[in-house]
């Protein structure tokens, strides 16, 4: 769905998400570069799909907006059992409950470029999501969080949306999609 980085053997990360939204799937994607509308419209609705420049509506985001957000997420802790383990990431946990999962947003968010209050987002979907990698399952933690984020630090924030949250995103989690709160309106 990227032919020029086909034909120059090239591939880029992109962050991905797919919604549900009236019980229809929409496949969001942010790249540095554009694909090939068609190509993707083989794996959907012929003539659905679109294309829009990132960058006018990232120069757009100061301190101090309020913006609708939406992101899945993959919720966990790294746990070291010993003092030997601690120089290394140690064992990954999943956060499961509701107060976990809330709080592991919480307490990145202003290493992102936002700040929440906690009466103002919540998780709309939790569960897992299940995956196969070199033939092996593998079953992932997942929380959708959706509510109002305040921008605190708008460089920051620009590079959360261009790189994602987490370690999981070649899964489909990490990409923050945002709207400002002015926009809901029009």
């Amino acid at each position: 769905s990227f032919p020029d980085e086909w034909e120059n053997h090239e591939r880029s990360r992109k962050l991905w998400r797919v919604d549900v939204l009236h019980g229809k799937h929409y496949l969001l994607i942010v790249s540095n570069s554009e694909p090939d509308l068609q190509r993707l419209e083989m794996y959907g609705v012929a003539g659905t799909a679109s294309s829009k420049n990132y960058d006018k509506f990232l120069g757009s985001l100061m301190n101090g907006m309020r913006m609708q957000f939406r992101v899945a997420l993959n919720p966990v802790v790294a746990i070291s059992d010993t003092a030997e383990t601690r120089t290394t990431r140690g064992r990954v946990v999943p956060h499961v409950t509701y107060d976990q999962q809330m709080n592991f947003l919480l307490n990145r968010a202003q290493k992102l470029g936002f700040s929440l209050n906690e009466n103002e987002f919540t998780i709309v979907e939790r569960g897992y999501s299940l995956f196969t990698k070199s033939e092996k399952p593998i079953r992932l933690s997942k929380a959708v969080y959706q509510g109002i984020l305040t921008i605190s630090d708008a460089d920051i924030i620009r590079k959360t949306l261009l790189e994602g949250i987490g370690k999981k995103k070649a899964y489909g989690f990490g990409m923050m999609t945002v709207i400002p709160l002015d926009n809901l309106n029009k």
